[in-house]
């Protein structure tokens, strides 16, 4: 029977374990060895009797030799430990207090005490019983009774809870300090939390503030790929000062000779490959060759912007001396006037002549120059696009980027720096075609040269593939379908113009305009407009001025026929 089982069977007479079960071996509820003998009225074991709980009687059966201790008769013989010095806990218990009870006498003063027995140290499992309380006298009776445990061991127990409960108030304190040391603790941490949180928030304000005067005063972040150099500042004051350049920095100093702020100079600027706004009007016009030709208006703010960089910087800076487009003085005419009377004239385009020009060589170009990598960023974002088209997304209209930036068709800045960025390629094509006896000009993406030699026509296949080598390597790339070989015995035309022996307006045209004229004192010139020009008078006297340019006596005559028709 376990301690507990005997427990219960002595304060509720219920017991789930049994003494002994008739026609079965008994065991010992003493130290549970089994009987040997049904029959036998003592524990041969431990000598207890158990057969009658009142009797018991601890001892070996006659004519038996002893058998082992069981552990608690073991506890019970073995030498009391000598007790440390200043250590007697069980000094003041007798251990005769807890002689044994059995069970029936146990369960008599069960019955008299009757509820008085629960009482406030029943359950409870915090503290050990004293030993003056009735219940706990009880069972500690029976558990002597059935050897359960020794009185020595009791008294040593309760002199255990003795020193406890002398102890407790010290432990109480004890406890109290520690509650105390931890909140101040706890309070501390509490506090240097919130004076961490303060200063992190000081710090987030003095860096929101510091980011803001930052964002008003510089510009840090212009778009991803192309704010590479916007943290130099360092300008070649030297070479800027030579040509006679402005010498600008910073993005400060941009806005500050552009008349914008930093936030206007930062949204002209700013690259997004997806943007909701854009800074150019865009539209298509209608090739010569077929096709058609995409056109990008800047906006006021922006075109003014670049307007100032042409004046200021791009027309400081002469292109080489084989360029003729886009140069004040200089002209087709002039472009032609250089190729008259030759035996061969060769003919070849650049193949996406602008959006060849990318951002990179246009910052490379403004950097040449002398200016600081920030300084040259933003000039040439301001001065490139990137080709976009019109896309939908969750109900937003956005402007997605097909291709890299690049020159416009439609800035101001677009000419003048396709020829800075074409000068190298220039003096290249200038000087192979010098060794050779040949001349070379350049209208924008018009490439044209020619010789008067006599052996000029055994020269056209090394040139050209030299010309394609050195375009190739200079970043641009020829169109073979325009590639044109003209000799003497054909009509040889340089950008629109005939060159066998003056420079002249090929006689097409030069009829359809007489013929036009003519007609018009009859008809009227309206009548003429059989192309459906919106501006037909415009148009005519355009032709008339082209003509004039290329030769004045015949342009004179058609001036004149055109007045007549105006006073009418």
């Amino acid at each position: 029977m376990a301690l507990w089982d005997w427990i219960k069977w002595v304060f509720t007479g219920e017991s789930s374990v049994r003494l002994h079960v008739p026609g079965t071996p008994g065991i010992c509820p003493y130290c549970r060895v089994p009987l040997r003998s049904l029959e036998a009225r003592q524990c041969f074991s431990c000598g207890a009797d158990w057969h009658d709980p009142t009797r018991v009687r601890f001892g070996t059966p006659a004519g038996f030799s002893a058998p082992a201790q069981t552990a608690s008769a073991q506890r019970a013989s073995a030498p009391t430990p000598k007790k440390q010095p200043g250590s007697d806990l069980a000094s003041q218990l007798d251990a005769g207090q807890f002689a044994p009870l059995s069970d029936e006498e146990i369960k008599r003063r069960v019955k008299a005490q009757g509820r008085s027995l629960f009482n406030a140290w029943w359950g409870r499992r915090d503290r050990i019983p004293p030993s003056s309380d009735p219940r706990t006298q009880l069972i500690e009776a029976g558990m002597v009774g059935h050897g359960f445990i020794s009185p020595e061991e009791l008294a040593e127990i309760h002199a255990v809870g003795q020193e406890m409960d002398r102890l407790r108030p010290d432990l109480a304190a004890a406890a109290e300090r520690a509650n105390q040391v931890v909140a101040a603790d706890k309070a501390e941490r509490q506090a240097l939390k919130e004076k961490k949180k303060a200063e992190a928030a000081r710090r987030r304000e003095r860096r929101a503030a510091e980011v803001a005067a930052r964002r008003a005063g510089d510009i840090i972040f212009l778009g991803r790929g192309v704010s590479r150099g916007l943290a130099d500042r360092r300008a070649n004051v030297e070479q800027l000062g030579q040509l006679g350049l402005p010498v600008l920095a910073s993005p400060a100093d941009v806005a500050a000779v552009l008349g914008l702020s930093i936030p206007q100079l930062r949204w002209l600027a700013f690259h997004s490959d997806a943007a909701t706004r854009i800074h150019y009007v865009r539209f298509s016009v209608p090739k010569k060759s077929g096709g058609t030709r995409e056109l990008a208006a800047p906006h006021r703010t922006l075109a003014r912007c670049q307007q100032w960089i042409l004046e200021n910087i791009l027309d400081k800076v002469a292109p080489h001396s084989a360029a003729h487009g886009f140069i004040a003085g200089r002209s087709t005419v002039t472009n032609a006037a250089a190729h008259v009377g030759r035996k061969v004239v060769v003919n070849l385009d650049l193949r996406d002549f602008f959006p060849t020009i990318t951002f990179p060589r246009v910052r490379g170009i403004f950097q040449q120059f002398g200016y600081s990598p920030a300084a040259a960023t933003v000039l040439a974002l301001l001065c490139t696009e990137a080709p976009r088209r019109t896309v939908v997304y969750a109900g937003q209209k956005y402007f997605a980027a097909t291709s890299p930036r690049a020159l416009p068709q439609g800035a101001s800045t677009s000419p003048a720096l396709s020829n800075l960025a074409a000068r190298r390629l220039d003096s290249r094509l200038a000087g192979i075609c010098g060794k050779l006896g040949w001349t070379y000009t350049r209208y924008a993406d018009d490439l044209t040269l020619s010789s008067a030699a006599d052996d000029a026509d055994a020269k056209v296949g090394y040139l050209l593939a030299r010309v394609r080598h050195i375009t190739r390597d200079e970043g641009f790339e020829v169109n073979e379908k325009k590639t044109r070989v003209q000799r003497r015995k054909t009509a040889q035309s340089v950008t629109g113009l005939v060159v066998n022996d003056r420079v002249a307006v090929p006689r097409k045209a030069v009829r359809r305009l007489r013929s036009i004229l003519h007609h018009a004192r009859r008809e009227g010139l309206a009548a003429q407009n059989r192309t459906g020009h919106v501006n037909f008078d415009g148009y005519v006297q355009g032709m008339i001025a082209y003509v004039s340019m290329a030769n004045p006596d015949q342009g004179r005559k058609l001036k004149r026929a055109f007045d007549l028709l105006l006073r009418r």
